[in-house]
């Protein structure tokens, strides 16, 4: 029985659908920070995981062609603010997400592509606890993503807030990957395995209105917000720039000591998911 985890969002639901009924597969669902812990400690065979895992541990590969990503503004990844980004002088970071906490540390601090619009000074990071609200650290900014990120967004009133994805999108030229399909050290993959996640993918994509439908219902949200978000924000096949995407994310990290640059993690070739 192969052993896969994924996120208990929104967003992962266009490549998990179903996949918990496929022969041979148990699916569980855990926040992106409890997906690595189950990896690392041998829990889990495969997971819908920060892509940023991939460059902390060696012996991982990857599921190419799938994965959870953005070109330009991702609702559900979001730095809301009190000050103007040009003024912050301390985030709150959501210890769900490692790769999106990464990501923010790497704009602000790289400052790729140029300092236009970012804090003026070193920012102080501050790890909250694992469930707490990071709203509550009493920061300049928070970050949150996931489903509370996009409702928070959505929602009348909302606090402005900073994209790190298209910020990362503009400066760079490429998509970022939050969340790939991770595949434990030791575990093999054979091709009814592989075949099962294209069929998910697929899955996936047939059923991406009643999805946006569900959810505007269960959080009182507009219908076309929610399926403007899985159709048009989110990108679930992210084609050939996959890998140099991970890559670039892995050189930025690496050089703030986020990650190790000398992992070059294998990729599992997909077939096209048709």
């Amino acid at each position: 029985m192969l052993r896969v985890g994924s996120v208990p969002y929104l967003v992962g639901r266009p490549l998990d659908e179903g996949l918990g009924a496929e022969p041979g597969i148990r699916l569980e669902r855990r926040v992106p920070a409890e997906l690595v812990a189950g990896l690392r400690a041998g829990e889990l065979d495969v997971a819908l995981v920060s892509a940023i895992e991939l460059f902390r541990a060696p012996g991982y590969r990857w599921i190419d062609g799938l994965a959870v990503a953005g070109e330009g503004h991702v609702g559900s990844v979001q730095v809301f603010l009190r000050r103007p980004v040009a003024e912050l002088g301390s985030v709150a970071l959501d210890p769900a997400s490692r790769a999106a906490a990464t990501l923010v540390r790497v704009l602000f601090e790289r400052r790729i592509g140029g300092d236009r619009g970012l804090p003026r000074a070193a920012v102080r990071w501050v790890e909250v606890a694992p469930g707490a609200d990071p709203r509550e650290a009493g920061t300049d900014a928070w970050l949150r993503i996931g489903d509370p990120a996009l409702r928070e967004h959505l929602a009348p009133g909302s606090p402005p807030a900073f994209n790190p994805c298209a910020e990362w999108s503009a400066r760079t030229g490429l998509p970022f990957v939050f969340a790939v399909w991770i595949v434990a050290p030791g575990v093999e993959l054979g091709p009814e395995h592989l075949a099962a996640f294209a069929r998910a993918r697929r899955r996936g994509r047939e059923c991406l209105d009643s999805l946006a439908r569900e959810a505007a219902a269960a959080w009182s949200l507009p219908a076309a917000a929610c399926g403007r978000y899985l159709r048009e924000e989110c990108l679930y096949e992210p084609g050939p720039r996959m890998g140099a995407s991970l890559r670039r994310l892995r050189d930025e990290a690496a050089a703030l000591g986020l990650a190790r640059a000398e992992l070059d993690p294998a990729p599992l070739e997909l077939a096209h998911v048709a």
